[in-house]
């Protein structure tokens, strides 16, 4: 089963695609339990984002994209057509019940059917609420629509990313996969355990968060940010290879079309380092024997190594520098990745059993608790997989009931 810190706390996920959701498969993670609520018909969209899609040779109507079984494990599936009356009459009874609401509707949506804030909270003065949109509920972008690639361009990461100007393949880059998604959806988590911890330690109600993908690219700038707030500047594009801190620091090929990423820290480090190498003369270069003057001679540095490294493959160099204390890391692809064996040891990939039958392979969460570990993982629903259950067991509705609203199309549920 998952993990038990949020045990008793009910979830109600509306949010749809990754951020929202990935904010709620966390929650789900550490115990809550998170029931995602989809369009009767039409599920999340993301379901069908794909190939690829797991495949189930019994059923293939039901489409599982990567990107959905990514976000949504260790929940269950319910599908309420909230435009209608009756839709929203169920929802509203859904969250009297419940500690949590995550949506990431376009500005006032939800107003129009009375899910907003203002109205649930006069349902449940308790209720943490949580939007996530694309530029927040107020100021004047905040209707606009927008994907993580938008917000990567808009918030200054394309920007700081990618090789530098003037060389092959210059000019701004996205990271490949959506980190504004991935980062919005932690901001998101925090906000909401941060809400109910005030509001169950100190007897409060509950509370509205607004969160923008924008400003979460803009704080994931973090010191790049920092960095033009204090100095005006705007840093440089430098490709592979790291802008502050220690020289050198960056990615260098190797023999066999491998690759090695290293940072040296302090200068000790590097004389160090240069005795790994086998290039003590690099120890005592002028241009070279402190961090500052190799940052200043960034170029010739790089130069001086890549020559170097070229000699060995990537793994040579790491066993040779990790036994000397410098940092130092393979480039891996995914199937590296996987079979790294500190990787496995830590229990990063994970299975759960699937509706088929068959085992779902997924990434498992990161956090280790020593007294109460994350122990197991449920596969994410199929389509309106619990609406029965969940009105049965949480509103205590009769079979007649669910008949009449499955028969009159106000909620999906399988056959």
């Amino acid at each position: 089963m998952p993990g038990r810190q949020l045990s008793g706390v009910r979830v109600l996920d509306m949010s749809r695609v990754l951020a929202g959701p990935l904010a709620g498969q966390m929650l789900g993670d550490l115990g809550a339990e998170v029931i995602k609520v989809e369009r009767p018909g039409v599920g999340d969209e993301s379901r069908f984002y794909g190939p690829p899609f797991f495949e189930d040779d019994a059923d293939r109507t039901d489409l599982e994209s990567a990107i959905f079984l990514a976000a949504n494990r260790n929940k269950k599936g319910i599908a309420v057509d909230f435009t209608r009356s009756e839709g929203q009459a169920l929802l509203r009874r859904l969250v009297a019940a419940s500690d949590v609401l995550i949506e990431n509707y376009k500005v006032g949506t939800l107003a129009k059917y009375g899910l907003d804030y203002a109205s649930l909270k006069e349902v449940n003065p308790r209720l943490v609420y949580c939007s996530v949109t694309g530029y927040g509920q107020t100021g004047p972008e905040r209707e606009r629509p927008g994907y993580d690639a938008i917000f990567q361009a808009e918030g200054g990461l394309m920007h700081s990313i990618g090789h530098p100007d003037g060389q092959p393949g210059d000019g701004p880059m996205r990271v490949g996969f959506s980190a504004v998604d991935v980062v919005t959806s932690l901001y998101a988590d925090i906000a909401i355990i941060a809400a109910l911890y005030r509001r169950d330690a100190n007897g409060g109600s509950g509370e509205h968060i607004d969160l923008s993908l924008l400003e979460s690219c803009v704080a994931l700038m973090s010191h790049h940010a920092m960095h033009y707030l204090m100095s005006g500047q705007l840093p440089v594009r430098r490709g592979n290879m790291a802008g502050g801190g220690g020289v050198p620091a960056g990615m260098y090929p190797c023999a066999q079309g491998t690759s090695i990423v290293i940072t040296v820290g302090n200068d000790a480090q590097y004389r160090r380092f240069c005795d790994l190498i086998g290039r003590p003369d690099l120890a005592v270069d002028p241009r070279f024997a402190v961090n500052q003057a190799r940052a200043a001679n960034r170029e010739a540095m790089g130069q001086a190594l890549r020559e170097v490294f070229a000699t060995a493959p990537a793994s040579e160099w790491q066993r040779r520098l990790a036994a000397g204390g410098i940092a130092v890391g393979q480039v891996n692809d995914l199937s590296q990745v996987f079979e790294n064996p500190q990787v496995r040891a830590r229990g990063a990939r994970v299975q759960a059993d699937h509706h088929s039958g068959k085992s779902l392979s997924m990434v498992g969460n990161p956090i280790h608790f020593a007294n109460d570990p994350i122990e197991g993982y449920r596969a994410p629903p199929r389509y309106a997989e619990h609406t029965v259950d969940v009105l049965r067991d949480v509103l205590a509705l009769d079979d007649a009931q669910v008949e009449a609203l499955v028969r009159d199309g106000v909620v999906g549920s399988r056959p």
